[in-house]
C-alpha cells in the first residue's frame, strides 16, 4: 500500500475536527518527508486542512462553511504531556462558559505553572497566566472560576453589578467540599483575588470559609474594584473600594 493510501485510511478513521501531526503517521515504512508530502497533498484536495506548521485536522463541511476544531483540540498538546495535565483553558473563553459575558474571544488562554510567551495558531492567540497551584484534573473547574474572579475587571461587555449576582451564583451552587477546596486554592491567588472571594462568600453567609482569607490579607491594604463596593455590603470588611 502506498504511503498516501495507508495515511489517508487511517485518516477516514479520525472524527472531525481532530487535529494531528505529521509525526502521527511515521513509521519504518512511512518516512517523514513521505509523509509531509502525502499530508501536503491531502491539504490542496480539500480533504484534510492545515491548522499551522506540522498540524493538520478533518474539517466538517456545513451549509455556512468549514467548522473549526474546538478549542481544546486547537491546543490540546499545551494542555497534557504523556497523560500528564500540565495546563487548562481559562480566561475569555470559561467567560461564556460560565455566563460572565456573552463575547466570543480569538484569544485561548491556558493555566499553567510554567508559562511561555504569547504565539499565534492559525486565527487564533495563545496566551498564558500563571497558576501556582497544582494543576489536577478534579480542581480545573474551581481554579477557571478564581481566575475569572481574578481578572473580573477584563470580563468584556458586562456590568459590576451583573458580575456580583452572576459570581454569588456560581459560589452558591458548590458543594461545601469544593467551597473548602476553593478557599484552600485562593490562598496562592493575589490579595484582590482572596479579599473578593471573602466578599462574596461572607454575603452568602458561609463566614466558615472566610476565616483563612481574612487572616492572609494585609489589614491596611484596600482593593481598587471598581461598582462593586455599591452592590456588595460585604466589601467594606474586605477594604474594597
Amino acid at each position: 500500500m502506498k504511503v498516501s493510501e495507508n495515511i489517508l485510511l487511517k485518516i477516514n478513521k479520525l472524527s472531525k475536527g481532530y487535529i494531528f501531526t505529521y509525526s502521527d503517521f511515521i513509521s519504518e515504512e512511512n518516512r517523514t518527508e513521505a509523509v509531509i508530502k502525502a499530508l501536503n497533498r491531502l491539504v490542496k484536495s480539500g480533504k484534510i486542512a492545515k491548522l499551522s506548521k506540522g498540524k493538520y485536522y478533518k474539517p466538517e463541511n456545513t451549509p455556512f462553511g468549514l467548522l473549526k476544531p474546538n478549542q481544546r483540540e486547537v491546543v490540546k498538546d499545551l494542555l497534557e504531556d504523556d497523560g500528564k495535565i500540565i495546563g487548562y483553558i481559562t480566561g475569555y473563553s470559561i467567560y461564556s462558559q460560565l455566563g460572565l459575558t456573552t463575547q466570543i474571544s480569538n484569544t485561548i488562554q491556558i493555566g499553567r505553572n510554567k508559562v511561555r510567551p504569547s504565539f499565534k495558531r492559525e486565527w487564533y492567540k495563545i496566551s498564558f497566566i500563571k497558576q501556582n497551584n497544582i494543576i489536577t484534573k478534579s480542581n480545573i473547574p474551581l481554579l477557571q472560576i478564581l481566575d475569572s474572579i481574578r481578572y473580573i475587571k477584563k470580563i468584556p461587555d458586562s456590568r459590576s453589578d451583573f458580575l456580583c449576582k452572576r459570581f454569588l451564583a456560581i459560589l452558591q451552587s458548590l458543594s461545601k467540599e469544593d467551597k473548602s477546596i476553593l478557599v484552600k486554592l485562593a490562598l496562592k491567588y493575589p490579595p484582590a483575588t482572596k479579599a473578593l472571594l471573602g466578599a462574596f462568600l461572607d454575603q452568602l453567609e458561609q463566614t466558615e470559609f472566610t476565616e483563612q482569607l481574612y487572616k492572609s490579607l494585609n489589614p491596611v491594604s484596600k482593593y481598587k474594584i471598581t461598582g462593586v463596593a455599591k452592590v456588595l455590603p460585604t466589601s467594606v470588611k474586605w477594604h474594597i473600594v
